[in-house]
């Protein structure tokens, strides 16, 4: 038989590559009289032995698992391998039951492994040839039992008869024969029988030690199996309470998603916001720039004023040009005045200008920092979370 309970040699090891681990395991049983007649993929569970309650996962990820026949022994084991690690050695006896816990899960318990072991199948299919596998092979394990228990009372009635035949032989021959011939023959044939009876007692005994084992066994299977239903009916009601946190936390999580919406939407008001207060920025640098230009034109017009008294006592003569002069520093003094109205004006403007920049400014910083009040928050949230 294939000893499973040692640790396999790791790939790198045999030189295998990784991976072939479980196949290689597989290789070596059949090499030593056990040949696999099933197999499936399945992930794989224990029962936790600390609470008998909980499922404890005994692989990472779906593993192969197999039913072997050793024809020497005439039975039959489901074995599983994951890496190098076996992670189910379990000997099928006629007392074991295979239970559908759900649609992809079934499980069974083995006393001599003295834990519980579940199979969680990607499809229910899957599950239903697994448990059909496993009634066939509990059905072939009762027969070979039953033939086995036949075979040791056909034994034990061969050995009966011939108990009963060896008398009449040694009456035959202490009739026909010497004594010598008496102590050479009956003696030996009475010591074998005598064996034999004593054998055919031991087994018989060993028989009826087995019956009240299989019915302790069949007592702590029943147990076992009332545990794990209350066991199922905890999980499933464990199960509705974390729906509902997950549907309460889901909703939640919906609420933040359209809160950091409105956010987004604000931060992209402010955005616009800066980019027409930038825009206005620039119209008042133009409007500055345009003001200092006025400013020269007007000292300009002003120097030009005080060159024109002496310009009269100089040019009497050219009286025409003077009224032409004086034509001109009039039209000159009304744009000044019209200029100076629209310095004026342009200055209240940008006193205006400035007091709603300032104003739009000081409503910026209030947003910003609500913005980076509520970043906060939520970063904490999610560090919580």
């Amino acid at each position: 038989m294939c000893e499973v309970g040692t640790r396999p040699p790791l790939a790198a090891e045999r030189g295998e590559p990784p991976g072939g681990a479980a196949a290689a395991a597989a290789e070596r049983c059949r090499d030593m009289g056990e040949q696999p007649i099933f197999t499936t993929r399945a992930h794989v569970f224990q029962i936790d032995p600390s609470t008998k309650k909980n499922w404890v996962p005994a692989s990472k990820q779906a593993v192969t698992v197999s039913y072997f026949y050793d024809s020497t022994r005439n039975s039959y084991r489901i074995i599983s391998v994951d890496g190098a690690k076996v992670i189910i050695n379990s000997t099928i006896t006629p007392n074991m039951t295979f239970t559908k816990t759900s649609q992809k899960f079934g499980q069974w318990a083995d006393s001599r492994a003295n834990t519980v072991f579940g199979l969680g199948f990607p499809s229910e299919q899957q599950l239903t040839k697994f448990a059909e596998k496993f009634q066939e092979v509990k059905e072939a394990a009762k027969l070979a039992r039953d033939r086995s228990q036949e075979k040791i009372e056909t034994s034990s009635n061969h050995s009966q008869e011939s108990g009963r035949e060896t008398p009449s032989s040694t009456r035959a021959s202490s009739v026909n024969g010497t004594d010598d011939e008496k102590a050479s023959h009956g003696g030996p044939a009475e010591a074998h029988l005598k064996s034999e009876n004593d054998k055919l007692k031991i087994a018989l005994a060993q028989s009826s030690s087995n019956v009240k084992k299989w019915e302790t066994e069949l007592q702590s299977l029943r147990e076992s199996n009332a545990r794990l239903s209350t066991a199922l009916q905890e999980s499933a009601a464990s199960i509705e309470h974390w729906k509902k946190q997950f549907s309460a936390c889901k909703e939640e999580n919906d609420q933040l998603r359209g809160k950091i919406e409105e956010l987004e939407e604000q931060c992209n008001e402010i955005n616009k916001e800066k980019e027409r207060n930038a825009q206005l920025s620039r119209r008042l640098q133009e409007l500055e720039t345009e003001l200092q230009d006025k400013e020269l034109e007007l000292e300009e017009l002003r120097k030009q004023g005080e060159i024109i008294p002496e310009l009269m006592s100089e040019c009497e003569s050219v009286s025409e040009q003077l009224q032409a002069a004086e034509k001109k520093n009039k039209d000159l003094e009304e744009k000044v005045r019209t200029l100076r109205t629209e310095v004026e004006e342009n200055k209240h403007r940008q006193t205006t200008l400035k007091t709603e920049l300032k104003n739009f400014l000081d409503v910026l910083d209030g947003k910003i920092d609500e913005l980076h009040d509520f970043r906060q928050g939520l970063s904490k949230l999610g560090v919580d979370n």
